[in-house]
């Protein structure tokens, strides 16, 4: 049974790195009245089964952007949504992205064709600029996005639970002030965290500026996620917490959050 505040299931806390670890990215965010996915990475789907949920179970998906590590699985969601019984929920799933994602599923459209064109209706894209914050209710939540410093499609989301709390997600992204303005005061910050100290790349945030963004921003606690194998046995909490006093978790693949 979900509780009535909600709660928060890191599916996959790596990379598109194969780790016997570690899934790549994806969330799900259960709250009394809607399940939403956040990322879908290749494996996703089997992690989903693992709860269990099945495709018909969700109603909505938000993509930070569309590198394979957080976009793979959703061709094969969409052909599992042709299942017959899938079909015959009738459910209308609600997709959120940068204005980008209508060519890159037009693409796949004209290489899939109708294995992964559903009826019409079923599928709904509320797609948001990806030059400028925009905020407004998906499936009765107020949802901001914002650009983040990773691709020219990346956003960074920040979503008011219904308790009034609040929950952003970085998305991939180095150091920005709009990920610092997106997070401010949020309850939660689920933080990408790539690689460790002295291994930075450009894109990407280390614990030490994972911290800072959870220390410019005020945020209540800091979750840390998509590791790449190099943080694999190196210290992520020492950097991370001598800029962040507050708490701060490393995700793990199937790890609940209560919010």
């Amino acid at each position: 049974m979900i509780p009535a505040a909600g709660r928060l299931t890191f599916l996959g806390t790596g990379t598109g790195v194969p780790s016997s670890l570690r899934a790549s990215p994806a969330c799900l965010l259960e709250l009394p009245a809607v399940r939403l996915l956040i990322d879908l990475g290749p494996g996703s789907l089997r992690q989903l089964a693992r709860i269990p949920l099945a495709v018909p179970d969700l109603d909505g998906l938000l993509l930070t952007h569309l590198h394979p590590d957080h976009s793979g699985d959703l061709v094969p969601l969409l052909f599992a949504g042709k299942y017959p019984p899938f079909l015959a929920a009738g459910k209308t799933l609600h997709l959120v992205a940068g204005e980008g994602f209508r060519t890159y599923y037009e693409k796949l459209q004209e290489i899939y064709g109708s294995w992964i064109t559903w009826p019409p209706g079923r599928l709904r894209l509320h797609l948001r600029p990806q030059d400028r914050p925009a905020g407004q209710e998906f499936l009765g939540i107020p949802l901001v996005s914002r650009p983040v410093a990773h691709t020219p499609v990346s956003l960074g989301y920040r979503l008011t639970l219904p308790s009034g709390k609040t929950l952003v997600f970085s998305g991939d992204t180095d150091y920005c002030d709009s990920l610092v303005d997106l997070a401010d005061r949020a309850d939660w910050l689920v933080c990408e965290c790539s690689f460790p100290e002295g291994q930075k790349q450009e894109g990407h945030l280390t614990p030490t500026l994972a911290g800072r963004v959870a220390r410019e921003a005020r945020v209540g606690t800091l979750l840390l996620t998509h590791f790449y194998p190099e943080c694999s046995g190196q210290d992520l909490f020492g950097p991370c917490s001598r800029e962040f006093d507050g708490p701060i978790l490393l995700a793990e693949d199937l790890m609940v959050i209560s919010l």
